[in-house]
């Protein structure tokens, strides 16, 4: 038998771990094993459908109806790993956020289905809504067909379980604990240790070892401390907990020398949690592969960056209105067109992490960084110049064209408009240093944060709401764990602080025309949020206790504005001004040092 140190970062619990690592003997009997374990989960899931089925017909009451419906969440929580890896269209028709799908592309929208819409219609419950749930519930009993071929058809090896486990603790971390899912039932916490047990004996079928699960029971356990409002500690047991679980799961695959995935996706197979700069994998956000950045492109990409030859009138640069010492934003509502005799349409966004986005622009228009620096380029009000007319000089320069030919090795004798594009778009793509005090909280720092920010994240995470649209690690609209989508939101946004007036900006719906995105814009990130003041998309607000009025009053809907297509909850948070500075003292922690 062999024993190997397990390293833990969690300093709080003072652990290290000798272990006896084994592995499944036949990758055969892994696949098997997998297989049996998800073919009773998935009965299991079926009769609880059933059974749900069964008291909607019968126009049980809402209580009965209610915990029929818990029992159903638990049963597909535990398949939740599965089903999100394995199956993720399935697995957003089975629990997919309750607003339509919107295929831009496409000029269509898929309605909502599972048990996101269950849950509104469940609490609290009126009888009026019975052939609502009864539609509902049949829909979710036909999504299961899907996810059972899934199971029947998928090989499983001990990569692919390990990524989809590890992925499943930064879901609960991310998404599951705040509710994101479990919004009016608030059971999100109590799943968090049902999801566990469930990871944990998936990973003890892979072949983890004893103390690997010893350790899941003790986060499991953590999982059960109290959970009304205001009293969970998420701070602790993310960083004292789950991450020092995933990190634990990592080093126990790498110890045995199992081989990781040749091709990860946006997290990279070596992550031991989401809270550092090596943890992403940046070609998952790149979509050409001369794009990836290398050193000379990125030196490159910073050199143009502060050329204000870029500029029509050759005399504003990108670091005219992306700014270092203001997180790269300008300070300024909305800047000055290049003309000096207007404004631009919106604010400056920072562009910090915006390499790790899957939408450019507060409208979204812009799928790729490249296409983002060839908009401003276009933009009259901006830049107002084109790619072309850079190349034209930059081929002039015999220095830049040697410098463009070390980062473009393929390149010819010209220098072509998308080598511009990507070298600037490389520059950008490596803005994400994970230096503020938070990330090193969550790396096991705990006396980097105070106990008035530590309460303050509790807060955002929990009573505030704020991680549902702000998630974790990034606190923008792209989700982890998987990253796939960058959100927007319908939040009414004033046209001045306090003004019950919406400002005219129609968003995303500009370019879209679709009704749904009608005064949508991106999710901003607010790490560096206490240097890139004003803030929204029309830099309205002039202070983070203005951002926070709004939001604490429900947005538009808090001023009496009728918005139909808003999606912050119009419910007013009632924080209390204490509650509010704590948020605030929270978010000035995500300043990177």
């Amino acid at each position: 038998m062999k024993f190997r140190t397990l390293a833990i970062i969690a300093a709080a619990l003072g652990i290290t771990i000798w272990i006896a690592c084994s592995g499944p003997d036949h990758p055969q009997d892994l696949d098997k094993s997998i297989h049996q374990w998800l073919t009773l989960k998935m009965d299991s899931l079926e009769t609880g459908a059933a059974q749900l089925l069964s008291l909607v017909e019968e126009h049980a009451a809402g209580p009965e109806l209610q915990q029929a419906f818990k029992v159903c969440r638990q049963r597909y929580k535990q398949m939740e790993w599965f089903s999100e890896y394995y199956a993720p269209a399935t697995s957003r028709q089975l629990n997919g956020p309750p607003l339509p799908e919107i295929e831009i592309e496409e000029h269509k929208k898929a309605e909502p289905a599972g048990l996101q819409v269950m849950e509104e219609l469940l609490f609290p419950y009126d009888s009026s809504a019975v052939s609502a749930l009864l539609r509902e519930v049949k829909v979710f009993r036909s999504d299961l067909i899907p996810l059972r071929h899934t199971i029947e058809n998928t090989h499983f090896d001990t990569a692919h379980i390990f990524d989809a486990c590890k992925l499943e603790i930064f879901r609960i971390e991310t998404l599951g604990i705040s509710g994101f899912d479990t919004p009016l039932s608030g059971w999100g916490i109590t799943e968090a240790g049902i999801t566990l047990n469930a990871v944990k004996q998936v990973i003890q079928l892979a072949g983890a070892p004893d103390a690997l699960l010893h350790l899941f029971d003790t986060v499991i356990a953590a999982s059960k401390q109290p959970a009304s409002v205001g009293m969970f500690d998420y701070a602790t047991y993310m960083a004292v907990y789950l991450d020092p679980l995933a990190a634990a799961m990592t080093d126990w695959f790498f110890s045995e020398g199992l081989t990781p995935l040749k091709y990860p996706g946006a997290l990279n197979t070596h992550a031991r949690t989401m809270f550092d700069s090596t943890s992403f994998n940046i070609s998952y956000f790149v979509h050409a592969a001369d794009a990836f950045p290398t050193p000379e492109k990125v030196a490159l990409g910073k050199m143009l960056f502060y050329d204000t030859r870029l500029a029509g009138n050759q005399q504003r640069s990108c670091n005219s209105c992306h700014q270092q010492d203001k997180a790269f934003t300008d300070g300024m509502p909305k800047n000055v067109s290049l003309s000096g005799t207007a404004t631009i349409l919106r604010n400056t966004p920072t562009l910090l992490y915006a390499g790790l986005q899957q939408a450019q622009f507060y409208d979204m228009r812009a799928p790729t960084l490249e296409n983002q620096v060839l908009d401003v380029l276009h933009n009259e009000a901006e830049m107002h110049s084109s790619a072309d007319a850079v190349v034209k000089w930059l081929n002039r320069e015999p220095v830049i064209k040697a410098q463009f030919k070390a980062a473009f090795p393929d390149m010819e004798d010209t220098i072509r408009p998308r080598y511009l594009m990507q070298a600037i778009a490389a520059y950008i793509r490596q803005l994400h240093p994970f230096r503020s005090r938070f990330d090193r909280y969550m790396k096991g720092e705990l006396n980097a944060i105070n106990e008035q920010e530590k309460k303050g994240f509790n807060l955002f995470m929990g009573k505030a709401r704020c991680a549902t649209c702000h998630f974790l690690p990034l606190f923008n609209g792209t989700a982890a764990p998987v990253f796939a989508t960058t959100e927007s939101e319908v939040l009414g946004v004033l046209r001045a602080p306090g003004v019950p007036e919406l400002d005219p900006d129609e968003g995303r719906y500009t370019h879209t025309k679709m009704e749904e995105l009608k005064y949508a814009f991106k999710t901003p990130t607010l790490r560096n949020i206490a240097l890139t003041a004003p803030y929204m998309h029309n830099g309205t607000f002039r202070t983070l206790e203005e951002v926070m009025e709004f939001y604490n009053k429900g947005g538009a809907a808090g001023y009496g504005i009728t918005l139909p297509g808003q999606t912050l909850s119009a419910d007013p948070l009632q924080l209390s001004e204490e509650e509010k500075r704590d948020i605030i003292a929270f978010m000035r922690v995500l300043t990177d040092n």
